[in-house]
């Protein structure tokens, strides 16, 4: 549950010296996350502003009739406004790097995240997820768990509803998802139970380097609560958080808590030496979904939810939109839908999950990614890829015709290639390894456009 008002108050004056009379709070960033900030602070009684770098941020008309009186300044980062403020809480699409705030941080304005503020109002327990891959549908599924075992959860942060937003009185758990742009500018969380499921090369064009993007990643594991760990990923089984108890999942050996084990010639999902459920019953494709469905238990775990509820919860998971989402089966070829795959892991996680060769269409915005690093897995796992987008070249040289390679200008013609060179029992997988933004307003856009152009193949 949330607490009241006046604990949340000494909570934020004890931990960021926030008070309701000395305190100039500029929230910077009038997005979703930005506008729960502001009805947030408002609640408490404090004194606020907002700046956004956009002249018309999308939601600014609406969150001007809701609260007219607040200083609202677009169309840049005005310097006097950073000068003035004591406090910045800072939204996770803005980098940190920024000249504005980087002045303020320099004469000790103090940046803190909307996590921070909602870690200071609540007082049951947090379940944290991060990871390059895999996070939204781990968190979807110990929300799924939490519900089968009885608990009023709350699940939101980079997924969905702002954390903020989220804050009930009836409340028995809260699931979040957090990025490494949230975590970045986060010091209060304290999560019960945490992980980090993977860390592959991603958002390079916002952290310096792989090593730096780990680094923002682990500081979900800040507090004393339960780390569970990929034992299977080489950045993410090397952390240590010495007296901490900590919880590992394998997909690759027996030598973890939570693992993959053979039971009457069935592989099964196993905890110690206990059988949870065949892997045949879960209803999503690819060895990367039982690593998924492991870290999801291991957390239901760490905060005491039953067993048999989760593993019914797996049963009846359905999977998320646009995360190797199956659209459909057409003269004997599947098409599959995984769009959300906006970086190289997501991408080779995706492949690994097949037995068989498929068609790739890849491609979009790399954001400094090396797609040398791809190449292999296109070269093992596919008999031909179709590529689109702004950096299509970079994997076109990458693959270094080791694979047949197709250019298309749009989905539609990514789609009809693929229909042209697919044969009965092939699989085409949308999975790009890349960003959207540079032809798509984001990653659902480009997987409604792939689905459309599918379906258009019945007609």
């Amino acid at each position: 549950m949330s607490m009241d008002n006046i604990a949340i108050l000494e909570a934020l004056k004890e931990r960021f010296d926030l008070d309701t009379e000395n305190s100039k709070i500029l929230v910077v960033g009038l997005g979703h996350t930005g506008v729960s900030v502001a009805y947030y602070l408002q609640k408490l009684g404090f004194k606020f502003a907002i700046t956004d770098s956009r002249d018309k941020p999308p939601l600014k008309d609406a969150f001007f009739e809701a609260m007219p009186d607040t200083p609202i300044f677009t169309g840049g980062f005005d310097e006097a406004a950073f000068e003035v403020a004591t406090h910045l809480v800072v939204s996770p699409g803005v980098s940190l790097t920024e000249k504005s705030i980087v002045k303020a941080i320099a004469i000790g304005v103090k940046v803190i995240s909307d996590i921070d503020l909602f870690a200071c109002s609540v007082d049951v327990p947090i379940v944290a997820i991060t990871g390059s891959n895999g996070k939204s549908t781990v968190t979807t599924m110990v929300g799924e768990m939490a519900k089968a075992s009885g608990k009023q959860v709350a699940v939101g942060g980079n997924l969905g509803t702002p954390a903020l937003d989220l804050l009930a009185d009836n409340a028995e758990l809260y699931v979040l998802e957090l990025s490494s742009f949230q975590l970045e500018r986060t010091s209060a969380l304290n999560a019960a139970a945490a992980t980090v499921l993977n860390v592959s090369a991603d958002h390079l064009d916002r952290h310096d380097d792989l090593a730096s993007y780990a680094l923002e990643k682990q500081r979900i594991f800040r507090g004393n609560g339960v780390l569970v760990l990929n034992a299977d990923d080489l950045v993410v089984s090397k952390i240590e958080e010495k007296g901490r108890c900590a919880f590992t999942f394998t997909t690759k050996d027996t030598n973890a808590d939570f693992y993959i084990g053979i039971q009457d010639d069935k592989e099964c999902l196993m905890h110690d030496k206990e059988t949870l459920m065949s892997i045949a019953e879960l209803p999503l494709e690819g060895r990367h979904n039982a690593a998924n469905a492991l870290a999801a238990i291991a957390l239901g775990m760490a905060v005491g939810l039953d067993k048999s509820a989760m593993c019914n919860a797996l049963r009846e998971f359905k999977g998320l939109d646009h995360r190797m989402q199956k659209v459909a089966k057409i003269r004997g070829v599947t098409w599959v839908n995984d769009s959300k795959a906006t970086n190289i892991g997501a991408c080779v996680a995706a492949l690994e999950g097949y037995d068989t060769k498929v068609i790739l269409i890849a491609g979009g915005d790399a954001k400094g990614a090396d797609m040398n690093e791809l190449a292999p897995y296109i070269k093992d796992k596919t008999k031909g890829v179709v590529l689109l987008g702004k950096d299509a070249q970079l994997i076109k040289q990458a693959i270094n015709e080791s694979v047949p390679t197709y250019a298309a200008k749009s989905m539609e013609e990514a789609v009809k290639i693929c229909a042209e060179i697919a044969e009965g029992g092939d699989s085409v997988l949308l999975s790009p390894a890349c960003a959207s933004l540079d032809q798509y307003k984001n990653y659902q856009d480009r997987g409604n456009q792939f689905s459309k152009a599918v379906l258009r193949l019945l007609a």
